[in-house]
Parts: structure tokens; sequence; C-alpha cells
């Protein structure tokens, strides 16, 4: 028979000698997917007096007025905006560490993001969404990746609300991905990149999740989709933005 204890001091020592895939340092408890606990809390949210349609502090002075519109210098084509973590937060910095692992197949860290989705507050403006839907991947993509991390967020984030997830928008198989390009090259991505999906009546107010929120122009080419194809408003909400 094994001595009290020795299975506990056995997953101990284990641990001990484990290293985070973050941080390089030990696991140690509350240790997930094989990042640390401290790794796990760079998961932090935007700063205070953020814009409420761009989420950025403009200029370094927080937003105090009550139009949004006045004061917002970036191109948008919706109402509301905001995300739900920093991708910069953390050292090291999370966003920037999950996201490309999740998109080259980790599924530990995906499993672990979309499971802290159900419990991360939501703007309060979120629950007035009659439905939501996702910024979309091409379908090259979709299937060499066997999923579509943006669509299975948007669908938890529907079931919070309690709204119908509907798949509105499609991606030109053509457009190539946002991610390999340059700043500059991002904000030309064209019109047409992004259109309604065959048979969607986009209506009422839509909330579009994505993944991650950068120079904002693949969610801006989405809300221009759903706005021409009949939406009345357009709300975003993004997992992560990058200030």
């Amino acid at each position: 028979m094994l001595p009290v204890g020795f299975l506990t001091r056995l997953v101990q020592a284990r641990r001990s000698l484990l290293l985070c895939r973050g941080c390089l340092g030990p696991v140690g408890e509350g240790s997930e997917a094989g990042l640390c606990a401290r790794c796990w809390d760079g998961l932090v949210p935007l700063p205070e007096g953020r814009c409420p349609r761009c989420a950025l502090v403009h200029g370094g002075e927080a937003f105090h007025g009550e139009d949004p519109e006045a004061g917002c210098p970036e191109a948008v084509a919706w109402a509301l905006g905001d995300a739900l973590w920093d991708y910069h937060g953390g050292r090291p910095p999370l966003g920037a560490l999950l996201l490309p692992g999740i998109k080259q197949g980790e599924a530990g860290w995906r499993k672990a993001l979309l499971n802290r989705l159900p419990r991360v507050p939501l703007p309060a403006w979120a629950a007035e969404a009659d439905r939501v839907t996702s910024a979309p991947s091409t379908l090259p993509r979709r299937l060499l990746r066997g999923f579509d991390f943006g669509a299975e967020a948007a669908q938890v984030i529907a079931a919070r609300l309690e709204r119908p997830f509907e798949p509105l928008l499609a991606k030109a198989w053509r457009s190539g991905r946002q991610a390999s390009r340059t700043e500059s090259e991002r904000r030309r991505l064209p019109k047409r990149a992004i259109t309604l999906s065959r048979g969607a009546t986009p209506a009422g107010r839509v909330l579009l999740v994505d993944d991650v929120w950068t120079t904002g122009t693949t969610l801006l080419r989405c809300a221009q989709a759903l706005l021409e194809g009949g939406a009345d408003e357009v709300r975003v909400l993004t997992l992560f933005r990058a200030l």
C-alpha cells in the first residue's frame, strides 16, 4: 500500500518540474493547458475611459462625452464597440500568445479561452442585440483548421444573451489572411472581400463578434455589408483589442 499523501506529493513534484509555456516559470497551482495562473491573469480588461465606438483612449485622453460620434476619429460603421480583454495584457502578452497558437491548432488554449467566456462581464448594451453573427473566415482556412474560432466564440456569447447566432457573412477565399499583412495592407482590404452569405437577411440590431480587433478594417467591411443588407444597427464585440 502506498504511503498516505504519496500521490499528492507526486503530483506536486511533477508540477515543480514542469515549466509554463508562456513565462517559462513553474506551472504551480491554478495552471491550465500548460500555462500558469500568473499567465492566465494576463486576461485583463481594457482601460477605463475608452471610446464607446472604437474602444481606444484617444490621444491619451479618456472619453467623457455623451456622443461617441463627436470625438471618435476612427473609421467605423457601427454604433457601439468594445472588447473583453487587452491583447497585449500580461507578461508575456497573453492575447498575442493565445490567438496565434489557437489558430495553429492549440486545442487546450482554445478550450480554456472558450470556457472563460461564460464568466467574463459583457457590455450592458450587448443584451440589446436581436441576433449575433461573427466576422467570417475563408472556406479553405476553416477546412484547414477544422474550426472557426470567431464563430465558436460568437455562439457562446449568443447563448449567454439568449439570442440566435446566424452566420450572416462570407469572406472571399482569395482575400487572404489579415494577420499576415502590414497595417497599411490591412486597411486596404477591399469592400468586396466580405459580403452577405447566400440567403442571409440581416434585420434589427446585429451584434458582430470577432476574436481580435486590430486596425478594425475587417470589422468595418463586415458592418458595411450588414447595414447594406438590411440591418438597422451593428454593434461590435471582440475578445481582444490591440491598443
